[in-house]
């Protein structure tokens, strides 16, 4: 294993100093090692998302697990969770241990798979939780993203099963009684465009009723890309009662509105959709405060065919992988600790994941990203490691640049570009 020496880097926005990285760690002193010239660049310890779509098996078209990986490594991440809807659904041993092993090939970044909460993610019957819990891939966080789990009797069970192993349930919270046939947000812009609305007390009722249920069991809750203001609120008292519950909001939910609709563009159309300027400096306060514990992308890749297509056709989703840190860079300044807390130290804890979110002391697994503060990016889609295009920040300047990303102490990018 080859050893490094990054000359000149500043820790977290410290001042600059030398960092040796030998035998996969971070260490105080190097021997004949490759030299990086870091000066001017920033270490963050490698970034963590714990709401990825990498699609494979079933829709290898929009991408796999070796093309999102490689776009996790280049937006600075060295482990992501994969989503549990894909075709077949990752409800059983088999399909998570596949994605997990497919993780593993890549090399890229440590992929987690997420286990669905229900058989098929239909809301019916739980899946195989502890077969998954015990298989090889090691599953701890369940979801059926992209579906809620709706019936309250069956999310108390899943709630109360997990709990045996300390799991978590995270929860896609959207009341689907009130979103049929949903286009938007319901509001004001929804309305002049004659759009049907998706209501914000669709995704606020699911999280009420889910923090009660959680505060009964005593098990843990995670919520999924939380959008609206007063989604923040119930979070906020159910935290102040000591509920086991954390969130995440996705870079696009902090940055961008549904006046973006107007458009009929449907790289726009997502779920839960962009809300209200009001909702988006709601969500930035509340991660500022901790309310909102994690960043996390809901990167969500489709086919061209899916997208450029009339928005009522659309399917709903963004990629974001490769521009989630300078999104969060351009809404929270050069903040670097808590953008560290935020993208990686939370949610490695969140999830118990060993080896990421380190603190980049002397002896810890060297996982981190450098990352170049005072580059801007004009992001392209055609220059997207993903299979797919669909970025809402096209022709977009943003700050930031991830020149470098170590995965156990081997670079995965090098100078902006993916090693392998």
């Amino acid at each position: 294993m080859t050893s490094y020496l990054l000359r000149g880097v500043s820790l977290l926005g410290a001042a600059p100093t030398d960092v040796h990285i030998v035998d996969g760690r971070i260490s105080d002193r190097s021997s004949d090692p490759e030299i990086i010239d870091a000066a001017g660049l920033v270490a963050l310890p490698g970034l963590v998302d714990l709401h990825t779509h990498l699609r494979e098996p079933g829709r290898e078209d929009a991408e796999t697990v070796e093309t999102g990986s490689r776009s996790a490594a280049l937006g600075g991440y060295t482990a992501v969770f994969a989503m549990a809807n894909t075709s077949p659904v990752a409800d059983t041993a088999g399909v998570v241990e596949q994605v997990w092993r497919l993780g593993r090939e890549a090399g890229l970044v440590d992929v987690q798979p997420i286990g669905a909460v229900t058989v098929g993610l239909a809301g019916k019957q739980l899946a195989e939780l502890g077969a998954m819990a015990s298989s090889a891939a090691g599953v701890r966080i369940f979801s059926d993203d992209g579906h809620c789990v709706a019936d309250p009797r069956l999310m108390r069970r899943a709630l109360e099963y997990v709990k045996a192993f300390d799991g978590i349930i995270a929860q896609h919270a959207e009341e689907p009684r009130l979103t049929e046939g949903a286009q938007m947000h319901e509001g004001e812009v929804s309305t002049r465009l004659g759009l049907t609305g998706w209501p914000a007390v669709a995704e606020e009722a699911i999280i009420a009723r889910d923090v009660l249920l959680a505060e009964h069991v005593g098990s843990r809750l995670h919520v999924c890309h939380v959008s609206t203001a007063g989604s923040v609120e119930v979070l906020r008292q159910a935290k102040a009662r000591g509920v086991r519950v954390t969130a995440e909001v996705t870079p696009h939910h902090l940055l961008l509105t549904d006046e973006l609709a107007a458009s009929y563009d449907p790289v726009y159309k997502v779920n839960p959709p962009l809300r209200t300027a009001s909702d988006v400096q709601a969500l930035r306060d509340a991660l500022v405060e901790g309310v909102i514990d994690i960043v996390a992308t809901d990167h969500a890749p489709h086919a061209v065919e899916d997208k450029e297509c009339e928005w009522a056709y659309a399917r709903p989703g963004m990629v974001g992988l490769e521009t989630a840190l300078p999104v969060v860079l351009s809404v929270l300044g050069e903040r670097w600790d808590l953008i560290a807390e935020r993208m990686s130290r939370t949610p490695a804890r969140i999830a118990g994941l060993t080896g990421h979110g380190t603190d980049l002391s002397v002896g810890s697994p060297a996982n981190l990203t450098l990352v170049d503060p005072s580059a801007r990016r004009v992001v392209d889609p055609a220059e997207l490691a993903s299979r797919s295009r669909n970025t809402p920040y096209a022709g977009t300047t943003l700050p930031g640049r991830i020149v470098a990303t170590f995965l156990r102490g081997e670079p995965t990018v090098l100078d902006g570009k993916a090693v392998k």
